[in-house]
């Protein structure tokens, strides 16, 4: 046998079985340093925050939402089935509520504008032709308000106890479709006064009123309630957390001056739209109507601004649908913003082999630069959707300025899973 440090080696037999376990010696080494270097270079595996299903939760339901990967639900309030084929144009995918509804008439018009709808149950309603329309039983709204009393005055909220109550009845009834709950502002809002003495800062309600719905969503309008647009996506937070992040959570936007005040622009549209999102919000909706200085239910279809703003929203997130279905990833990317006033919010996922970052500012304290590091990415060009310019991403960092609640959308050609 070789003695270590020798240049002496055996012979003949014994030379033989020295070279060929030598031999393995030196292929297990050369195997062991190839391995560690793999280990070394490999790709940091993604982990993901906590995520409701995407789309596919809805296939739960017979008759539910529409559980493939390209419907993101993108919604309208207590419209008239007339415009819905106008809405249909905007982007609007669904309709939620019917005044005195649903009647069968209200559903033939929905049907030929082909849109679907979320409505309140009536007696022999499944019988109409177009009752495959429905794909949600709606409660009533904001039952987390005080309640206007006959003669006059506002007494408490519905309790949670009666809405679970009805909610059994609608499951009695049909449980091959979800059933929907709106909730008020009294979500993010603690010091809201229109919850009532009885319920006001009652936060414990509210996983009781969710335990009682499939679908839950919420409404606060800061624009018009000159409330901070950042509510947006904290009620959303509460509401997913309130969940177990098990439900869907939808939210509703506002879109005009509700009681003749101030209009949101197209801009602040934008921001709690993606705000929503970014936040984990698995369906937007408008609220569309004006009470002053007169009554107009369709006021952002007559605005043609906020139109053309709502039309273009739309489009683009209804062109990520598959990726705003895939799951959000927890470790991709770290920001940091150069002006403290001004943080930023992200989302990111991974689809079709490409890297999607959805960015904002987080408040409205002026301009900021944002500087991102996207983990494993190396030199990259990325492109800002919607925006038609590029990016350069070098060794996984780049840079892009904000103002406020200014929205960004990333596309980087990159998966570090190789998915």
């Amino acid at each position: 046998m070789r003695i270590p440090g020798s240049s002496v080696r055996p012979g003949g037999i014994f030379g033989i079985i020295w070279f060929v376990f030598s031999s393995l010696a030196y292929l297990s080494l050369i195997a062991a340093i190839a391995s560690l270097a793999g280990a070394l270079n490999a790709a940091t595996p993604d982990t993901y925050l906590p995520w409701e299903g995407g789309s596919a939760h809805y296939r739960r339901w017979p008759n539910g939402p529409r559980p493939d990967a390209e419907f993101f639900p993108i919604s309208v309030w207590l419209q008239n089935p007339a415009r819905a084929l106008e809405y249909k144009t905007m982007g609007v995918n669904q309709f939620v509520g019917l005044w005195k509804g649903p009647t069968g008439e209200q559903l033939q018009a929905l049907a030929a504008a082909g849109m679907r709808v979320l409505a309140a149950y009536r007696e022999g309603i499944l019988d109409s032709p177009d009752a495959a329309l429905i794909r949600g039983w709606t409660m009533m709204d904001e039952p987390d308000n005080a309640q206007p009393k006959a003669g006059g005055g506002y007494g408490p909220c519905v309790f949670p106890e009666a809405i679970a109550e009805q909610y059994r009845k609608l499951k009695t009834v049909d449980a091959s479709r979800p059933v929907f709950l709106n909730l008020g502002q009294g979500v993010i809002n603690d010091a809201y006064k229109g919850r009532g003495s009885e319920c006001a800062r009652r936060l414990d309600h509210y996983p009781a009123y969710i335990r009682a719905a499939d679908i839950v969503s919420y409404d606060v309008y800061p624009v018009n309630g000159n409330y901070p647009l950042w509510w947006v996506g904290a009620g959303i937070d509460r509401l997913r957390k309130w969940a177990q992040y098990e439900k869907p959570i939808w939210n509703w936007i506002e879109t005009t001056a509700i009681r003749g005040g101030t209009k949101p622009s197209p801009d602040q549209i934008k921001a709690q739209v993606w705000m929503s999102i970014i936040h984990g919000s698995m369906g937007v909706g408008y609220f569309c109507h004006q009470f002053k200085p007169a009554l107009d239910e369709s006021a952002a279809l007559h605005d043609a601004e906020t139109r053309r703003a709502l039309t273009a929203i739309n489009k683009q997130v209804a062109a990520l649908a598959s990726v705003l279905n895939s799951p959000p990833v927890g470790n991709g990317v770290a920001v940091s913003s150069s002006n403290p006033d001004v943080p930023i919010e992200t989302m990111l996922k991974r689809y079709g082999g490409s890297t999607y970052l959805f960015a904002m500012g987080a408040r409205p304290g002026g301009e900021t630069t944002a500087t991102f590091t996207i983990r494993d990415c190396g030199d990259r060009t990325l492109t800002v959707l919607g925006e038609e310019h590029t990016i350069q991403v070098a060794a996984g960092v780049f840079r892009d300025r904000f103002t406020g609640y200014e929205v960004h959308l990333y596309k980087i050609p990159f998966d570090p899973g190789g998915r």
